[in-house]
């Protein structure tokens, strides 16, 4: 309730009111220092209420210090706190220091490292405290490493004995603050390794069920493994820093080795736990780990995949298997002595992962769906056992494409049925992008694409094409992630420049009808949509990325985004162009411009794991989107007016002006005459 009310205060007196409180609090801290020199027992309660006074308003508190409009000084009043407190009394006061140890992180940017390296040791010294524990977690990443260094052995000393003492309550703390401390004393990792890694391992297998122990065990390995990649990512400081991955992976591989050998003999959770620690082992791993964990783990790893009825246990594997390949790349082919079981093996898991699945009895049979030697139909598999095959297949597609291109056909009848019996939206994205990535793959030919997949039979649908197209139509809006919407939206691009016959000839969801209706009839009546031109839904959709990255821009400009600075260097009017969807300037953007609004795009899409390993191989994450598509727009309004004009007549007037803003100035410069916008579109 006190901290409820401090907010009321700030929140209803603004700066006054933080003057106030801030005021208040030193006059609270010369009180209890004179109750500390005068022997009062009870001085520490009105210090731990002062910080947490503080700390429930720091984020007040830090904005009116950083504006430089108070005139009590924070910095000076936390560092007063921190000089007199930190290091002393601990047993005899600890709920102040538990106070004071939980707090200062909060305030860390505005406390000079001086102070802050003092309360640091001290948090070392008391590391058997959850607080401290807490407070180095959140502290130790912006720490000075040289400062610390002679400190580390000391902390991970005390870090290791507060792993075996450690109970499941605290266990997630101890594990968070020992990566902190892994990632900032790097240098001591070789030291340490030896000794950390079975305690963290043991850890592992003794919570292996728990999803949050577990994952924050394989995440201390991981930066274990690779801190000296992660650390700086400079060729002296990799060569110079240890790197541990290799000792890990002599240590963990003998135990997982029989455990994916017999998955049936194990608990709950260790198999698909195990396969986790073996990708994690992949990503960004050196050749040689990759083909000691192939020797070991490969075969094992495919035979889950078409053998397990376990969903966790076949998404793992199949995660598993597209880090493999990402590591392995085309070299894996040869590293079995067979290349052509590998291929087959690689497409068995492909065909098992993409059946679909209509068959009313269980059925085991023989089949040929993309080369494959055995294929299992199963009635009762649920989209979550396909979640990563999106991954799996492109890994195939980037890594093995001369291997894959007998079977795109093959590939593409597989995928249909696929997205046809697939329930969940995630699962259907993934497989759309492996579309877009077979357009890029066809490219300059797309044309031949477009023939296959009218050539593929679809349920219901005249064709694949015009299914795979309607689908794409409605879901391009939900495709999360930088990497995704790039290949996505460039793919449509390049469908659409193929001006094909067969595009015209489709007829896709336009826009919601919207209208007003009744809380009752929302519930039992569906969203209208209108039907429109394919060729025209495609513009739309690359209108309506312009208008998100244009949003995206203008809110980086608020946030003082590196858009400002290069607008800083140009005309007001240039500044109006791009942040206004319905702006009517000649200024076409500069290069300049459209790499700041790619950035912004970029850094506002959250990529997940698996995002990272297809983005990181795969040239097509390297396209400066905004630039792009201008230069499509530009192209294609030129080359074919005529129709552009005709697809222009189908789009919102949000989107046409969002389009309107890349052209008029190149048209104007192309023509040599000022252009309404009529005349454009």
């Amino acid at each position: 309730m006190s901290a409820l009310l401090l907010e009321e205060v700030v929140s209803a007196c603004g700066l006054e009111g933080i003057e106030a409180i801030l005021d208040s609090s030193q006059r609270r801290f010369n009180e209890s220092q004179q109750g500390k020199i005068a022997g009062s027992a009870v001085w520490w309660r009105i210090r731990e209420a002062t910080i947490f006074a503080l700390a429930s308003l720091s984020e007040q508190l830090l904005e009116a210090e950083v504006s430089g409009m108070t005139t009590v000084s924070l910095r000076y009043l936390l560092e007063q706190l921190i000089a007199e407190d930190i290091g002393t009394g601990v047993h005899e006061y600890p709920f102040l220091h538990a106070r004071l140890l939980s707090s200062v992180a909060k305030f860390s940017s505005v406390i000079s490292h001086g102070v802050l390296e003092h309360f640091l040791y001290a948090a070392i010294k008391e590391i058997g405290m959850d607080v401290a524990c807490r407070a180095l977690s959140q502290l130790l990443p912006g720490a000075d490493r040289e400062t610390l260094r002679p400190h580390m052995m000391s902390l991970f000393s005390s870090l290791t004995d507060l792993l075996n003492q450690a109970s499941d309550e605290t266990l997630h703390l101890v594990l968070e603050t020992l990566q902190a401390a892994i990632q900032t004393g790097h240098e001591a990792t070789a030291a340490i390794e030896p000794i950390i890694s079975p305690i963290i391992l043991n850890t592992w297998v003794s919570h292996v069920s728990d999803p949050f122990i577990s994952i924050d065990a394989v995440e201390v390995l991981e930066v274990l493994a690779f801190v000296s990649a992660n650390s700086y990512g400079m060729v002296e400081a990799i060569k110079n820093a240890p790197n541990c991955v290799h000792p890990l992976v002599s240590r963990i591989l003998p135990f997982i080795g029989p455990v994916l050998n017999k998955p049936q003999q194990q608990s709950d959770g260790l198999v698909a736990g195990s396969l986790d620690l073996v990708t994690m082992l992949l990503k960004n791993a050196p050749s040689d780990v990759v083909k000691v964990v192939y020797d070991v783990c490969f075969d094992p790893v495919i035979r889950i995949v078409l053998q397990s009825d376990d969903h966790g246990e076949m998404q793992n594997a199949t995660e598993c298997l597209a880090a493999l390949i990402a590591g392995g790349k085309q070299e894996l082919l040869a590293w079995g002595g067979d290349s052509g079981y590998t291929m087959r093996s690689l497409l068995d898991v492909a065909s098992r992962e993409l059946v679909e699945f209509i068959c009313e009895v269980k059925v085991y049979c023989l089949g040929l769906s993309l080369g494959c030697r055995y294929l299992l139909l199963d009635p009762d598999m649920e989209s979550s056992g396909s979640l990563f095959v999106g991954t799996y297949i492109l890994q195939l597609i980037l890594h093995l494409p001369s291997q894959m291109a007998p079977h795109i056909q093959d590939l593409v009848a597989a995928l249909v049925k696929r997205l046809q019996s697939c329930q969940i939206t995630g699962l259907r994205s993934s497989l759309l992008l492996i579309f877009a990535r077979l357009v890029h793959m066809s490219a300059p030919n797309v044309e031949q694409f477009i023939d296959l997949l009218v050539t593929v039979p679809a349920k219901d649908y005249d064709n694949s094409f015009v299914y795979v197209m309607s689908e794409w139509a409605k879901q391009q809006g939900e495709i999360q992630g930088a990497y995704q919407i790039k290949v996505t939206t460039t793919a449509l691009a390049l469908l659409l420049s193929t001006r094909h016959v067969e595009l015209a000839k489709i007829n896709v969801q336009g826009h919601l009808v919207k209208g007003i209706t009744t809380r009752s009839k929302a519930k039992s009546a569906p969203d209208q949509w209108t039907m429109m031109p394919l060729p025209a839904k495609i513009l739309a959709l690359l209108a309506d990325v312009l208008i998100e990255i244009q949003e995206q821009v203008a809110i980086g400009n608020d946030e003082d985004s590196d858009w400002e600075e290069i607008q800083a260097e140009d005309v007001e009017t240039d500044q109006d162009l791009v942040f206004s969807s319905g702006a009517t300037s000649f200024g076409r953007p500069t290069y300049e411009q459209l790499e700041a609004m790619a950035k912004v795009f970029d850094e506002n899409q959250e990529d997940s794991d698996e995002d990272d390993l297809l983005s990181s191989a795969d040239a097509l994450n390297e396209i400066n989107l905004a630039n792009y598509l201008a230069d499509f727009l530009v192209e294609f309004s030129q080359s074919d007016r005529q129709l552009f004009d005709h697809l222009c007549q189908s789009l919102t007037e949000s989107q046409r002006n969002a389009i309107q803003m890349i052209l008029n100035r190149c048209i104007f410069a192309c023509t040599n005459q000022p252009l309404g916008w009529k005349a454009v579109c």
